[in-house]
Formats: structure tokens, C-alpha cells, sequence
């Protein structure tokens, strides 16, 4: 469309929004953040003993070990390279994000390295080592009482600064490349190679943005595999009601008790016709299997590694009775010692009333009879 002095006169409108310091601030900054991805080697794909005679390998992909100490380091350093290359950060303008924690943790990290403030709008009930590792990163912790105002705080808060709400509930299955570029799929491939097993029969992952589950889902029909990609749900979370009833505007009253995962709403980022299978798990179930996993090898999970873990566990059981052998992949998060006061305290699952005793047993029995308990 050309304005009417332009049609009368024939001149070429010409604006130039070039900034030569801004674009020198733009190069060191995605220079710093491809320098992290340099410098961090390739996460361990840990196994979890099964008996030989079942023919199935479990294996955790341990996200642990990021710079950052959780699965949400990859997720945060694709949206800083987006916010980045998309123009929508700027230097001194704050980073604002909500979160249940472990992004926040991430993105704090990556706000100080390229030297931008950052504000993590958050639940108050988030547990107090994510809140001292943002403040360690130099970030500002701003907390809701209600996890489902957490959006639009975010929003007014970027208004009100001038600064960048990243939104990750809703760009975070469009800023990773699911194609590869070492994603966290193909680092999962890869490291299966000489494994017995090298192609998965499922790889189960949990839900918080979805965008875990939609690098997964993504790269698994790219390269044109047979494995099924299954996304395990917690209580007071919306995905699985979503996606069962194909209702993208489904919601509950409610935050998830497992941090990191679950959502009072469908997030954007979450790509339900990718994924092959989703199920519910009770809260307690996610604590006994993360419990489960520090007695067979020694390393504490968080919340939603459990989540994980039992679902994962539930697919190995259905195929030793089917007779089927094959490997099963699941995350190990991050690290349980952020949850010490939650997770592997017997005095918060009392405050929340979650006995986890039946699903311990299912488990011990699972593990001695190969058989999934009813």
C-alpha cells in the first residue's frame, strides 16, 4: 500500500533503523551463548537396572548435569538465541519469564552472561533452592499467589519496564531446532548407537511447556523412526484432559505439586498430534519412582523424573508381558537436592497427604516379578 504523497510524487520511502552499537551488543551476546553450548560436553545417558532375562533397557537421559542443572538449560539458551536473533532482547532491558523454577534458574544464568536483568514471575510455594539459585544468577524473584496469573504479571511487568517476556509456554517448541543441531533427541539417538537396542521402542518425557515432548515427537517422524513418543502427566495439570478430549481450552483450579511440570492450562508450545500416548500419575507415584531411582543407582530427581520414570517403568512391564524386548527412554530433570525439604521429606507428603507406600511396593514387586501390579 503507498500512502497518498507517495502515489502523487513517485519517491522511494526510505528508513534505515540501523544501529551499529546495537548490532556490536547483538554479536557478543550470541556469541556468549553459542560459547556455552561449546563449552558444555553432551549430557550421560544413565541405565536403570532391569533384570537381563526381561530383554528391556531402561536408560535416563541425565539433563542433571547442564551448566545450570536441569533440562530447561537447553530450553533456555534456544530462547535467548531466538529473543536474540528475533530483536526482541535489548541491552539493559530486563528478561522477564514465568516459571515454576527451573527455567527461571536457567534463563538467570544466561541474562547475566550476556549482562541483561532478569525477573522470574513465580509461584510463592516455589521450593527455596530454586529461589536461591536464580538470586545466585543475579536474578529478581516476583511472586503470585495464584500460579495461574503468572502469564499476564509476566506481561505487565514487560510493559511497565520496557523489557522482554519471553514466554515460554508458548515459544518453546518453535525456538529449538527439532531437526537436529544436537538437540536433545538426536543426542538421545546417538548415544544409543552401540547399545543392544539403538532405536527406542518409546521415549516417555514430561510435560511443562511441551516443547520437550515436541523436540522428541518432531525428530522421531523427521528421521522417520518407529519409536512412539509418550507424555506422562501429573495431577492438577491440563495436558492429559486436553489431549483425551481434543479440548485445547481445558483448565483446573490449581497448581501442580510437581514443579516443572504440569499446567492449570494448554500451553501453546504443546503439540498434542505429535505425541503417541499420554498418561495421569499420581502425585505419589512420581515421589515413590523418584525414590525408587536413588535406591537402584544412587542419584536423587526431582518431582517430575518420577513422573517419568513411572510411566516409563509401566511401558517396560507391557512389554515383557507381550514378550516384546526392546529399549524405553525417560529424563532424569534435574537433581533431587532442589527438593529436599518436598520431595524426600516424609513431613511435606504427610502435610499434602500422599502415601506413597502402595506405589513403592508396585514397584518393588514390578522390578521381582516383571509383572505390573493391577
Amino acid at each position: 500500500m503507498s500512502t497518498p504523497q507517495q502515489t502523487r510524487t513517485g519517491v522511494t520511502l526510505d528508513v534505515d533503523h540501523s544501529d551499529a552499537a546495537y548490532r556490536a551488543w547483538l554479536k557478543e551476546a550470541v556469541r556468549r551463548v553459542q560459547a556455552d553450548a561449546n563449552r558444555s560436553a553432551d549430557t550421560h545417558l544413565l541405565q536403570f537396572p532391569l533384570p537381563e532375562r526381561w530383554g528391556v533397557d531402561l536408560y535416563l537421559k541425565d539433563e542433571s548435569t547442564h551448566p545450570t542443572g536441569s533440562l530447561k538449560h537447553r530450553l533456555a539458551r534456544s530462547l535467548f538465541l531466538y529473543g536474540l536473533c528475533n530483536g526482541w532482547i535489548r541491552p539493559g532491558r530486563p528478561v522477564i519469564e514465568a516459571s515454576s523454577g527451573s527455567t527461571a534458574v536457567s534463563e538467570a544464568y544466561f541474562a547475566k552472561l550476556i549482562g541483561v536483568p532478569f525477573i522470574a514471575v513465580m509461584p510463592r510455594t516455589t521450593s527455596a533452592e530454586k529461589i536461591r539459585l536464580i538470586e545466585f544468577h543475579a536474578g529478581r524473584c516476583h511472586f503470585v499467589d495464584d500460579p495461574r496469573t503468572m502469564y499476564e504479571e509476566s506481561a505487565r511487568l514487560a510493559a511497565e519496564t520496557g523489557g522482554h517476556y519471553m514466554d515460554q509456554f508458548t515459544y518453546a517448541e518453535r525456538a529449538t531446532d527439532w531437526r537436529g543441531n544436537n538437540n536433545i533427541a538426536e543426542s538421545i539417538f546417538r548415544q544409543l548407537r552401540r547399545e543392544r537396542f539403538p532405536e527406542p521402542a518409546w521415549i516417555v518425557a514430561t510435560a511443562g511447556t511441551g516443547g520437550t515432548s515436541a523436540t522428541l515427537a518432531r525428530y522421531v517422524h523427521y528421521m522417520q523412526y518407529d519409536t512412539r513418543v509418550c507424555v506422562a502427566d501429573p495431577e492438577n495439570s491440563c495436558f492429559f484432559e486436553g489431549w483425551t478430549t481434543g479440548d485445547p481450552d481445558v483448565t483446573c483450579d490449581c497448581g501442580s505439586r510437581i514443579e516443572g511440570i504440569g499446567r492449570p492450562r494448554m500451553e501453546p508450545s504443546f503439540v498434542p498430534g505429535a505425541i503417541d500416548r499420554m498418561m495421569k500419575v499420581p502425585d505419589a507415584a512420581s515421589v515413590a519412582a523418584v525414590r525408587a531411582l536413588e535406591r537402584a543407582i544412587g542419584r536423587k530427581g526431582g518431582g517430575s523424573t518420577g513422573t517419568g520414570l513411572w510411566s516409563a517403568l509401566k511401558i517396560a512391564a507391557e512389554m515383557v508381558s507381550e514378550g516384546r524386548q526392546g529399549s524405553v527412554v525417560t529424563l532424569l530433570c534435574d537433581p533431587g537436592d532442589r527438593y529436599l525439604d518436598k520431595y524426600y521429606s516424609d513431613t511435606w507428603l504427610a502435610a499434602q497427604g500422599l502415601d506413597i507406600g502402595p506405589y513403592t511396593a508396585a514397584i518393588d514387586s514390578l522390578l521381582e516379578t516383571g509383572v505390573w501390579p493391577d
